[in-house]
């Protein structure tokens, strides 16, 4: 089969390592790709965001699958031109996608499905959005969510309630775009977090490893947020796995399916674990990222067929792929002054001292026109390793980061030590 992946993140350079493995693979293309994935198959100068000029490719390439990375094409429906044109892609239609393009639509469906969730309400002015902090206890501080799509970025959890209500303000006032014309105010969930994601197709779910994302810039999860800083699987303190897609994805996908909105694509749970207790923070219509560059390296088997199912409306083939029932951690190597302004063209040093059994995901990197391969994002690379045990992945992948550098490159030390000193 000719591939073609959507995006030129992380996630996109795993998802073509692994389906690159698959003896259906005669070719991998990335649209528009990064340094990674240039080195697996062809990059092509199209954004992700171009949706004619995506299906105009694939069409010309003659693409056998398309897989849709980040969401914004998932949300300006990408799945559907693409199905108009006759080629198959693996993804949510855009309106199944509003199950991440719209946090009000997705607490619709939790709340017909009975998954559990924060309570909260919807606000399309400032101030409303104000007269409901006001009734609000000094104690009860919410979460702020932009109702639509902000790059992972648009969820603000204000200290006081003085800067709740400067969020408000700000968010009304076009802090996330369009994003957050609409607000969502929702209680505050006490716990740990974890991700949970399985491949679906229409009421036919197949999960895959639990992982947990560090979302804040800072050690000791401090600092503003951004798209992830790292992430090992499987944490430990989630529960039994089948239990928690048995909770939230089946009947989240039953209700989608009754209501006449078919799921079909990955669909990835946010969680909060609290003494047991199980609640759904958010959904994603796609990959997780960082999620999937832990997660890809701990499937043995053939991933490319369970994608393919899903995208013709097929019976999942769950012998396809199977967990190898070790541990990975995966941490990211972002730029100076992320997730604030900061600076690209640095050289990359020290890919090439890497262990052979760790992975290095390209994200945010470009070739020059010296070939070198340089910094040209935010979050650059993730070193991922896999081993017997979640102390044992920890350790090499640590001493691997440590052999990668560039001006101002930064990491956190942290990632997966919550869970060994627990």
């Amino acid at each position: 089969m000719r591939i073609l992946i959507v995006g030129g993140g992380g996630r996109e350079h795993a998802l073509a390592w692994k389906l690159a493995q698959s003896p259906s693979c005669e070719a991998i293309l990335a649209a528009p790709g990064n340094a990674g994935t240039a080195d697996l198959g062809e990059n092509l100068a199209i954004h992700d965001s171009d949706i004619g000029g995506i299906c105009s490719v694939a069409e010309e390439r003659r693409i056998d699958l398309v897989v849709v990375g980040p969401e914004a094409p998932l949300a300006a429906g990408l799945v559907d031109a693409l199905t108009e044109r006759g080629i198959l892609a693996f993804g949510p239609t855009q309106q199944a996608a509003q199950i991440e393009s719209s946090k009000w639509f997705a607490k619709q469906v939790m709340q017909s499905a009975g998954v559990s969730h924060a309570r909260g309400e919807l606000f399309d002015s400032a101030q409303a959005a104000h007269k409901w902090l006001e009734i609000l206890g000094p104690d009860d501080l919410p979460v702020l969510k932009a109702d639509g799509l902000a790059a992972g970025k648009g969820v603000i959890v204000p200290d006081h309630i003085d800067d709740a209500h400067d969020a408000i303000d700000q968010m009304f006032a076009g802090a996330f775009g369009s994003a957050g014309e609409r607000v969502v105010i929702e209680d505050r969930l006490k716990g740990m977090e974890a991700s949970a994601m399985a491949v679906v197709s229409g009421s036919d779910i197949l999960p895959l490893p639990l992982s947990c994302d560090y979302k804040r810039i800072m050690d000791r999860d401090q600092g503003p947020n951004t798209g992830g800083m790292g992430v090992y699987a499987p944490p430990g303190f989630v529960g039994e796995p089948q239990d928690v897609f048995a909770d939230v994805h089946q009947p989240v996908v039953e209700q989608m399916d009754s209501g006449g909105c078919q799921f079909h694509g990955l669909l990835y749970a946010g969680l909060m674990i609290d003494d047991g207790a199980m609640n759904v923070l958010e959904f994603n219509a796609r990959f997780g990222d960082p999620e999937t560059q832990a997660i890809l390296p701990l499937l043995d088997g053939d991933l490319l067929p369970v994608l393919e199912a899903s995208a013709r409306g097929e019976a999942l083939p769950r012998d396809a792929i199977s967990h190898s029932g070790r541990a990975s951690v995966s941490v990211a190597i972002v730029s100076g002054g992320y997730p604030g302004p900061y600076e690209t063209g640095k050289p990359i040093l020290g890919l090439d001292a890497i262990d052979e059994s760790v992975d290095v995901f390209h994200a945010g990197t470009a070739i020059d026109d010296d070939g070198r391969t340089v910094t040209a994002g935010g979050r650059v690379l993730a070193v991922t390793a896999v081993a017997d045990t979640l102390a044992e992945a920890r350790g090499i992948a640590y001493d691997n980061v440590r052999r990668i550098t560039f001006d101002g490159s930064f990491h956190r030390t942290d990632i997966a030590l919550r869970e060994l000193e627990s």
